[in-house]
This record gives structure tokens, C-alpha cells and sequence, in this order.
């Protein structure tokens, strides 16, 4: 018996167990406009090579832990993953009020959210473990639909994946210029965005040539991958959900996009 422990033990010292893949997170601070950005930056260090980037809109709130979880939840798949600051110095919202009054500045302005976001998309570009050909953006809520506009301004970007975004503007796609692949993952029960909204946005969609892809989860509301979403709603009596069901199956469709328009290159992790 002690001589098959001593030769097992001796075999675990010559095949020593590699140390567990670890996510690097830091802040990053760059700017546009003359304003300062204070962004998350997320990325595997146990992946070898150049991998995909990935850029992560925040929600009205602004840059919050949720949107630093998710770029993250990016960085395990083998991402690497720079949640962007939008508003400037770091700005987040505590009421609905103050949040719809940041996101409507952007909105209004849209030379200004391209600027921002191009700074942000250059300042993932300059990491080391970023392939610069291979460029993609999620957002959430305001940052859904921001990626979208990004998506019909003709940004280079490989793909965007909106996250119960808005799908309304007042800068329709046009034929060819939308050089993104799109996918839209929505609430069938978001009171936020309408059947009609819905329709014209696939018309547009249509009229433009683009390649894209529309999913509608059934009783999912509006918010419904964010887990604090119940609690937010309670408090400012919003028509928000949690959904795990959506939140799961949105992450997973995601995904496949993903894996889909990066196709062409080696994987992350491979």
C-alpha cells in the first residue's frame, strides 16, 4: 500500500496540475471630446494569442458593476472585453430620471456617441491581446440600441447583439453601408418596445440588405437579463423584469453569433 502511494505521488510531481485559467480585470482611463472615459477592461491572461475584442455598452445607468460583470462573463469565454463609459468621468445615475437625462444628451446627439464610442474602440484595440480585425459590440437597454446606431453609422465593427435595446431612429440604415452582422435579442413582453416599432425596424433592416437576426422571447419584459431588475422595478415602479430563462438563453445565442462572425480566425481559447 505505501509503495503504490510513494509512485503515485512521485507521478503527480513529474505531471505537475496547471494553475487555473484567471480573469485580469483593470480600469482604463482614455477620452474624446476633451472628456475623460473611465473604462473596465476584462481578458483571460492563460489564453494564448491575439483574440477577438469585444466592446460592452452599459445600460441607462451608466457603467455599473452589471456591465463590468458582463464584459467579465466575456473575458471567461476568451474574449477580451472593454465595458465603455458613455456619459464621461465615470457618470452613473441613481434615479430613472437622471438616467433618462444622460441617455437623451447621447441620443440627441449622435456625432458625440460615435465620437465616444470610436475612442473606445480604439482604446480596445491597443491591447495586446486584441486582434484589431476582429472587432464586435453587445449593449444593454440604452447601450442595445446604441450599438445598433453604431451598427447603421457604418462603424467597422464584425457584428453588434442588442439586449432588449431600442430599436427606433431618426438614422435609418441604408443600402451598403451597414457593414455589421446583427442580432437582436427581445422581450416579447417589453412595454418599452412596440409590435410596431418591431415591424419597422425589420422593414428597415430589410431595405438596407442587412444581415441580421430577431429573437423575441415569450413573456420576457423589459431589463430582463439583469438580475437586479425585480428590485429596481419595485423601487421606481417600472415595468422591468428579471427573466433567468431569457437571460440564459440570450447569453447562449450571443454566443453562437459570435463563434459565427469570427468564424473565419482561430477561437478564443483554441
Amino acid at each position: 500500500m505505501m509503495r503504490t502511494f510513494i509512485a503515485t505521488m512521485m507521478m503527480l510531481m513529474a505531471f505537475p496540475v496547471t494553475a487555473p485559467a484567471a480573469v485580469q480585470e483593470q480600469e482604463v482611463t482614455y477620452s474624446a471630446d476633451g472628456t475623460e472615459l473611465r473604462g473596465h477592461l476584462a481578458f483571460d491572461d492563460s489564453v494564448e494569442g491575439k483574440r477577438p475584442g469585444i466592446l460592452v455598452v452599459h445600460e441607462w445607468w451608466g457603467l455599473n458593476d452589471y456591465a463590468r460583470k458582463r464584459a467579465s462573463m466575456l473575458a471567461e469565454l476568451g474574449y477580451t472585453a472593454l465595458a465603455v463609459d458613455m456619459y464621461g468621468e465615470g457618470k452613473t445615475a441613481a434615479h430613472p430620471e437622471e438616467a433618462g437625462s444622460f441617455a437623451g444628451e447621447l441620443r440627441k446627439n449622435l456625432p458625440l456617441a460615435k465620437e465616444r464610442f470610436l475612442a473606445a474602440m480604439e482604446q480596445l484595440k491597443k491591447h495586446p491581446t486584441v486582434d484589431t480585425e476582429r472587432i464586435a459590440a453587445i449593449g444593454y437597454c440604452f447601450g442595445g440600441g446604441l450599438v445598433l446606431e453604431m451598427a447603421r453609422a457604418g462603424i467597422d465593427l464584425d457584428g453588434v447583439v442588442s439586449f432588449h435595446g431600442n430599436l427606433t431612429t431618426d438614422n435609418p440604415a441604408r443600402p451598403g453601408e451597414v457593414e455589421a452582422r446583427i442580432l437582436v435579442l427581445n422581450g416579447a413582453e417589453d412595454r418599452f418596445i412596440t409590435a410596431e416599432q418591431i415591424d419597422r425596424f425589420k422593414e428597415e433592416m430589410a431595405v438596407a440588405g442587412v444581415d441580421y437576426r430577431f429573437i423575441s422571447y415569450p413573456g420576457a419584459r423589459h431589463s430582463f437579463t439583469n438580475p437586479q431588475a425585480d428590485e429596481t422595478g419595485r423601487k421606481f415602479d417600472m415595468p422591468i423584469a428579471y427573466d433567468p430563462e431569457a437571460d440564459r438563453k440570450s447569453w447562449q445565442a450571443m454566443q453562437e453569433f459570435l463563434a459565427g462572425i469570427f468564424r473565419s480566425g482561430k477561437q478564443p481559447g483554441e
